[in-house]
C-alpha cells in the first residue's frame, strides 16, 4: 500500500508537470562552520537540487550526526547515507591505495593541484575507482587542505622542545613524521581534538590553519602556532551510495558531474582565503605566531627526502596491496600537470578555476558507464 500511495504521488506531481522530489541524506562529520561543509556541502546540495529540478534534494546530517567520520565508508555503501565525505586516514586498510596517495601529500606544495591531482586519479585509474566500488561507493571528487602547522599549547623551539609532546596526526606520513621529533603521535578524530587540548590529552595537533576559526575552533584553546608547512591532507569530498547513483539515471548523473567541478573549487579557494583569516585572527588573539626553528626546518627536509621513495614498498608491507609504484608515479605527474594548468587562473576565482577542471575532467565522464561497474 505504502509503495502504491508513493507512485501515486510521484504521478500525480507527474501529471502535473511538477518533479517527484527523493529526499537524500549527506553525512559530514564537520561542524556546520566548517568549510567541508558551509562550502563544499550546503551550496552544492543547493546547486544539485535545482539542477535536477528537485528531482534530488540532500538533507545534510553535519557534526557525525548520523555517522562518524570512522564509519562513513560503511555507512555509505550500505545506504545509511546516499552521498558523503570520506578521508583514508581513518580508513586506511579499506582506502590502501588513497591512504598512499594522502601519505604523499605530506611533499605537497600547491594544494589546488593537489586537490584536482587527486580528484583526476580518483576518476579516471581503474585501481582507484576499483578501491571505492569495493565498497559500494563511487568517488567523484577530493579536496587539498592547505598546508599543515603546530598547533599547540606552548611554544615549540628546537627538537627537544618537541620530544615526548603527544600530537594528534592524521595518516601514516605524519605518525612517521612525528614520531621522527620523538614526540608521540595520536590518533584521534578532530572532533575530539578541542577537548583534548584542554584536558591534556594532546599538546599540539597537526592542522591546517583554517581550524583555528573555522569548523573547530581552535584558536578558542591553542596557545602557539609554529609555521612549519608540513604537506597536506586529502580527502574525498563527494563520496556516493553505488546503487543511488545507478537508479538515479543518465540523466541526473551529468548533472550532478557537472555541478561538481564548481562545489570542488569553491572549498579550495575558501581554503586558501581562510589561512590569512584564521592567523591574522590568530595574532589579534594574542596567540603566538612562531617561524620553525632551523633544527625543524632540516629534520623535515630530511625526512620528505625519503618519503616518496619508500612509500610504495612501505604500502604494500602495511596494507597487503600489490606493487602501488605506478600510482605514486601517476600521481606526482599528475600534481605537476595542474600545476602547469592552473598557472594564470585567478585563485580567488572560483568559476574561473571549475571551468578548468570541469573541462580537463568532469566532461569527459561518461554519465553512461562511470560509476556503474
Amino acid at each position: 500500500m505504502k509503495k502504491l500511495l508513493t507512485t501515486t504521488v510521484a504521478s500525480l506531481a507527474m501529471m502535473s508537470g511538477l518533479a517527484y522530489a527523493e529526499n537524500y541524506q549527506a553525512t559530514n562529520w564537520m561542524a556546520p562552520t566548517h568549510i567541508l561543509n558551509e562550502v563544499a556541502f550546503v551550496p552544492f546540495v543547493a546547486d544539485v537540487k535545482a539542477a535536477t529540478n528537485g528531482e534530488i534534494d540532500f538533507e545534510v546530517y553535519s557534526s557525525g550526526s548520523l555517522v562518524p567520520a570512522p564509519t562513513t565508508l560503511g555507512a555509505i555503501g550500505d545506504g545509511v547515507a546516499q552521498m558523503g565525505i570520506v578521508a583514508a586516514s581513518y580508513t586506511p586498510s579499506d582506502l590502501p591505495l588513497s591512504g598512499l596517495i594522502n601519505d604523499l601529500a605530506f611533499v605537497a606544495k600547491d594544494d589546488y593541484a593537489t586537490a584536482f591531482a587527486l580528484t583526476e586519479i580518483g576518476l579516471t585509474n581503474p585501481k582507484m575507482v576499483k578501491e571505492y566500488a569495493n565498497h559500494g561507493t563511487v568517488f567523484l571528487g577530493g579536496y587539498s587542505t592547505p598546508a599543515y602547522v603546530f598547533l599547540c599549547m606552548k611554544p615549540l623551539g628546537d627538537l627537544n622542545s618537541i620530544k615526548g609532546l603527544k600530537v594528534r596526526t592524521a595518516g601514516t606520513a605524519q605518525n612517521e613524521w612525528a614520531a621522527s621529533l620523538g614526540a608521540v603521535p595520536v590518533a584521534v578524530p578532530m572532533t575530539d581534538v578541542y577537548s583534548g587540548l584542554e584536558r591534556g590529552s594532546l599538546d599540539c595537533t597537526l592542522s591546517d590553519p583554517t581550524n583555528l576559526d573555522k569548523g573547530y575552533k581552535f584558536w578558542e584553546v591553542v596557545k602557539s602556532i609554529t609555521t612549519l608547512e608540513q604537506g597536506t591532507s586529502l580527502g574525498a569530498t563527494y563520496v556516493y551510495n553505488k546503487d543511488f547513483w545507478n537508479e538515479i539515471g543518465p540523466d541526473n548523473r551529468r548533472k550532478i558531474l557537472d555541478a561538481t567541478a564548481l562545489g570542488l573549487a569553491r572549498s579550495q579557494v575558501a581554503y586558501a582565503q581562510g589561512v590569512a583569516a584564521a592567523l591574522n585572527g590568530s595574532a589579534e588573539r594574542k596567540i603566538t605566531i612562531d617561524e620553525p626553528h632551523p633544527e625543524l626546518v632540516e629534520a623535515l627536509a630530511k625526512f620528505r627526502s625519503n618519503l616518496v621513495e619508500n612509500a610504495p614498498a612501505r604500502t604494500m608491507k602495511e596494507r597487503g596491496v600489490e606493487d602501488p609504484t605506478d600510482i605514486v608515479t601517476e600521481f606526482l605527474a599528475l600534481q605537476a600537470k595542474w600545476t602547469q594548468l592552473l598557472e594564470g587562473v585567478d585563485r580567488n576565482d572560483a568559476a574561473a578555476i571549475a571551468k578548468v577542471v570541469h573541462e580537463n575532467i568532469f566532461a569527459k565522464l561518461d554519465e553512461n558507464t562511470y560509476g556503474l561497474n
